[in-house]
């Protein structure tokens, strides 16, 4: 970022909060291995819209998915036995959770019930998957960070064709998170957490991916890019979690805009929204707090959003 000047800052606000009756601070599993053994009431991830304009969150430590109204009334959806990161809906209204235990999971929005769909790759475990996106065609991409870095830089990134073949793209990225996907499918942005970076991995139609690229080099902190989301001018918007900002970069990397955080440091994840798809929402994971921008353009449309 110091190759350039300093991008206008775009103050967010807080949108809504995890009410209080679903705050119980307490030791789990997750928080032992991620937190250093802390109690947590909460860890929010995984927003996306359904097209009633309702905004699910996932609620990594305690197996819980939220359902958000347009006026910021919360309800919870599912509580089930997993730690639901990513959370994408299908054009048919199927609702997809990257389970960092269990793999791929479909959530039933209407009985609440999460069932498997995808737990294994060729019966080998997934080292932990965390987020997916739909390509223009219906294939789902995800990505299987676990405890991947720069001491382990075997991270996977996977392709799901709606025929059923799963394709592994790559398999050295040192912690790969949030995931996107060009509109022509011509190649996937994949945050790299631990490295601060973008990678840039073109497709090709047989499963390979060449020339993988460093797309652009985020400053240090300490934490990194997560959740990522593309606008309809072709810029990316970056949740840089442990610094409490989302970065706006251009086609070519070039920082547009820093929206900088009402509530906290950890904004992990962001969707866009709203009646015309310019307010930008952004998972506020520490805090409980899902947080708003209103931006110049709106976010290209998702998979589950066109007819």
């Amino acid at each position: 970022m110091s190759f350039f000047a300093p991008p206008p800052r775009i103050e967010t606000t807080v949108f809504t909060r995890l009410p209080d009756r679903f705050r119980q601070p307490r030791r789990t599993a997750w928080s032992d291995a991620n937190r250093a053994g802390q109690p947590v009431d909460s860890f929010l991830e995984g927003p996306s819209f359904d097209r009633q304009g309702r905004l699910y969150v996932t609620d990594i430590p305690f197996g819980r998915i939220f359902r958000i109204s347009t006026e910021g009334e919360w309800e919870q959806v599912a509580e089930y036995d997993g730690w639901p990161n990513g959370l994408k809906i299908h054009k048919d209204g199927r609702i997809f959770i990257t389970d960092y235990g269990r793999g791929i999971m479909l959530l039933d929005p209407n009985s609440g019930s999460v069932t498997p769909f995808l737990e294994t790759a060729r019966s080998e475990s997934f080292k932990g998957v965390n987020d997916l996106v739909f390509g223009p065609s219906g294939e789902l991409y995800f990505t299987d960070q676990g405890q991947t870095g720069l001491q382990d830089p075997t991270g996977r990134v996977y392709r799901l064709a709606t025929d059923g073949r799963l394709d592994c793209l790559i398999g050295t990225v040192p912690s790969p998170n949030g995931i996107v996907v060009a509109p022509n499918a011509a190649f996937l942005l994949v945050a790299v957490t631990r490295a601060n970076q973008i990678w840039r991995l073109p497709l090709h139609a047989d499963g390979s991916v060449t020339k993988a690229s460093i797309f652009c080099h985020l400053h240090g902190g300490p934490s990194g890019p997560d959740g990522l989301a593309l606008d309809t001018e072709g810029c990316l918007l970056v949740a840089h979690a442990g610094f409490g900002t989302v970065w706006r970069l251009s086609p070519r990397a070039e920082p547009l805009a820093r929206l900088a955080s009402a509530a906290g440091w950890s904004t992990t994840n962001l969707a866009f929204g709203g009646a015309e798809g310019r307010s930008l929402f952004i998972t506020e994971s520490e805090t409980g707090t899902i947080l708003r921008a209103e931006l110049p353009f709106p976010g290209l449309p998702l998979y589950s959003q066109q007819d």
